[in-house]
């Protein structure tokens, strides 16, 4: 996947009308601490926590899009997709027994003021709009990643020998990953086309920056936990 498909269509309208607010989500101090591998420990167990909780409520709000479409090729895409985070779940908590959290811990552990927020955000954006406003809800997660996956491994800034959080970052590089992207983005441009984004620019650019400052908040969130005794899981 090159930079370039971060410019397509509809996504790439989106990301370029949130300026500022794309770029520190994409570069946050947490993100550069982890590619420099100088991220304290307890501020990445504590996104790790509350990152297992924000996929349950993720795939959620996938379920809520297949329910919203009407054609059979978008009700399965949106399938696919929630299939995906159920599925990886398993996954991610055999990652994080590595970090030593069990999923009883993440499981029973409360949902932080920024996964709150966040989650909340993006299921009322579904209960309240159609599977284009929800789309571009979900965006910022989806493509955002794979945007800072690619970016901090071709940081000459990076260091991947020894660096606890290289296998992350690979993760979000992956070219199965980047090629789900690649889908996601696509089908954000079609429906765009069918349900009149041009003519709702305005707000679709609403939410997708509101959803951008969330993810900003969350990687604070994980920086937070180290200079707050008793936050981290």
């Amino acid at each position: 996947m090159s930079v370039s498909m971060f410019e397509y269509g509809l996504f790439g309208r989106l990301r370029q009308s949130a300026g500022q607010d794309w770029q520190h989500y994409v570069s946050h101090p947490f993100l550069q601490q982890l590619g420099a591998g100088t991220l304290p420990e307890v501020a990445f167990r504590r996104y790790l926590t509350q990152d297992y909780l924000f996929l349950i409520h993720f795939a959620r709000a996938y379920a809520l899009l297949a329910g919203k479409f009407h054609t059979l090729p978008e009700i399965r895409a949106a399938v696919r997709s929630l299939n995906h985070i159920v599925e990886e779940l398993p996954l991610h908590v055999g990652y994080c027994a590595g970090w030593e959290l069990t999923e009883q811990q993440m499981a029973a552990e409360p949902e932080a003021r920024e996964t709150i927020n966040y989650t909340r955000y993006v299921l009322d954006i579904g209960h309240t709009g159609d599977a284009l406003e929800l789309l571009v809800a979900l965006l910022p997660c989806v493509a955002g990643y794979a945007e800072v996956g690619l970016q901090l491994l071709r940081d000459p800034n990076t260091v991947m020998e020894n660096n606890p959080y290289a296998s992350w970052m690979q993760n979000y590089s992956d070219p199965a990953y980047l090629d789900g992207v690649k889908a996601a983005i696509e089908m954000l441009d079609r429906v765009g086309q069918e349900r009149g984004a041009d003519a709702r620019f305005a707000r679709l650019s609403e939410i997708f920056t509101t959803a951008t400052q969330l993810e900003s908040a969350f990687w604070q969130m994980g920086l937070n936990a180290a200079k707050t005794p008793g936050a981290a899981a």
